[in-house]
């Protein structure tokens, strides 16, 4: 498992800890990292995640939305809203990363930690965001402040330290 991926399922897992647990994500973060520390590059990656999604979950939930046909969020599984909300955030703020890949992770998590119909249910979702965010050509809306953000958010994600392999390529799924 690459260490985005690992990032991704620790932010996965604390925003799912969230929704039942009032403290707030510095409190989780903090309590997190000392119980299980990630390598450092993972740890922070996860936490930009957790920091950017728990603070604009609004927007995000707008989005979802405007692409679920049929759906509302809130009857969404938490698992499943959690894993959409995490991938939303990163097409519109990781500028390095293309959607395809971004929605390829999020796919693979979710048939990991909810099940196959979960995982094409997410695959339709994120590409119908996809398609609606490729059709938003000079809107910005990363730039604008949701009113649940009380922290300034990083210019770029922190990068996951990189470390030597043998071998050939890998492919966008990581293996």
């Amino acid at each position: 498992m690459g260490r985005r991926r690992g990032a991704r399922e620790t932010a996965l897992q604390i925003l799912y800890e969230l929704e039942f647990n009032e403290s707030g994500p510095e409190e989780v973060l903090r309590r997190r990292k000392a119980e299980k520390p990630a390598g450092a590059g993972a740890g922070e990656y996860a936490a930009w995640l957790v920091r950017g999604v728990f603070g604009r979950r609004s927007e995000l939930d707008d989005r979802i939305q405007g692409a679920a046909r049929n759906w509302r969020v809130a009857r969404m599984g938490l698992v499943d809203r959690n894993i959409l909300r995490l991938a939303v955030y990163e097409m519109l703020e990781e500028k390095t990363l293309v959607p395809a890949i971004i929605i390829n992770e999020a796919v693979e998590i979710a048939r990991r930690f909810s099940g196959g119909e979960s995982a094409g249910f997410v695959n339709g979702v994120l590409d119908a965001v996809r398609r609606a965010l490729s059709g938003e050509a000079g809107a910005n809306h990363t730039s604008e402040k949701n009113e649940h953000d009380r922290s300034p958010k990083p210019q770029t994600p922190p990068r996951p330290a990189r470390t030597p392999r043998g071998g050939g390529r890998r492919t966008p799924s990581g293996r």
